[in-house]
């Protein structure tokens, strides 16, 4: 009873908090001028797509510009239109590889019912490798963070190096039983009384991210992006924040991971930041900060583009600054 008592005021806390931040003005979003600019840069650069079968399903993925392979991961939502902005902006300089995960938007779920993060990873792994690659630099915000140390432990000759921006592993965090308890909540009862689209709406509600900031998702995504919130409520959100991460592993491979985390978000400290500089920490670097909050690579995508491209390490043709 004492259990429920304290994940119920845990909740309460964290909905009561993100609120607050939801209708907070938005002062560090892109003017219109520079989103339009963004939208009709996305417009003209040339993008293929493409499908992969693996493990029982097939995934769709886009491919933009030319130069080192950049892998970029979405999360909850799995969708690759969560990266149509900055794949458009790195375009110049990189052959961008986006893609919707298992069971999300274009891609199959026959083979999706139960989450593993290991397939998420070997999925991850066969999407580079039918844009023809062996190997890449890899980026995932929030879940797909997660899939990018799981990527780097179980594949490590597929990454290059990687950038984890906000990745919400709650197994590190001091409080962890308060924080999973409260995702329990979400995707257990909240979840079956209400539905998907409430345990969604009390999900959004904890984030702190700006009602403003989803007028900036373009219209296609946004439209897929409501239809994966079922599977994203009922598989995949409490298997991304009770992932246990191999520092170990991650340590012995060697891989360069950089830990990223947006400035308005640390300033918020918002539960789903903390575990960046944790992990950091425990890996012997420190955080990287980048503008905005959890999604601002929608309505900051040109700011926001910058500092990725220049938290990504040395490569050919670039000299470390």
């Amino acid at each position: 009873m004492f259990s429920k008592l304290r994940t119920g005021a845990a909740l309460v806390d964290a909905v009561a908090r993100g609120t607050a931040g939801m209708f907070t003005r938005n002062p560090a979003r892109s003017s219109k001028a520079d989103l339009a600019r963004t939208k009709a840069l996305a417009e003209r650069v040339p993008m293929r797509t493409g499908r992969v079968s693996t493990d029982g399903d097939d995934l769709y993925y886009e491919v933009r510009g030319s130069g080192p392979p950049l892998l970029m991961i979405s999360g909850g939502g799995g969708d690759a239109g969560f990266y149509t902005y900055p794949a458009a902006l790195l375009a110049d300089e990189f052959q961008v590889i986006t893609y919707d995960r298992r069971g999300n938007s274009r891609s199959t779920g026959r083979n999706a019912g139960r989450f593993d993060m290991h397939q998420q990873a070997a999925d991850a792994v066969a999407v580079l490798g039918a844009a023809g690659h062996r190997s890449a630099l890899v980026f995932g915000n929030s879940g797909g963070a997660i899939v990018a140390l799981e990527m780097a432990r179980a594949f490590p000759d597929s990454v290059t190096a990687a950038v984890a921006h906000e990745p919400p592993v709650l197994t590190v965090l001091p409080d962890r039983e308060r924080w999973l308890g409260v995702f329990r909540a979400i995707t257990g009862p909240i979840s079956r009384m209400g539905g998907a689209t409430t345990a969604m709406f009390v999900f959004a509600l904890t984030t702190g991210i700006p009602f403003s900031a989803y007028a900036f998702h373009p219209a296609d995504f946004a439209a897929r992006s409501g239809a994966n919130q079922p599977f994203f409520v009922r598989t995949e959100m409490y298997p991304f924040v009770s992932y246990e991460p191999d520092i170990a592993a991650l340590a012995a491979g060697g891989i360069p991971i950089a830990f990223a985390v947006g400035a308005v978000t640390l300033a918020a400290d918002r539960y789903y930041g903390r575990p960046a500089a944790i992990l950091a920490d425990r890996l012997g670097t420190r955080p990287v900060t980048m503008p905005g909050h959890h999604t601002s690579y929608f309505d900051r995508a040109e700011p926001w583009t910058a500092a990725l491209r220049a938290v990504l390490p040395e490569r050919p043709g670039r000299t470390a600054d």
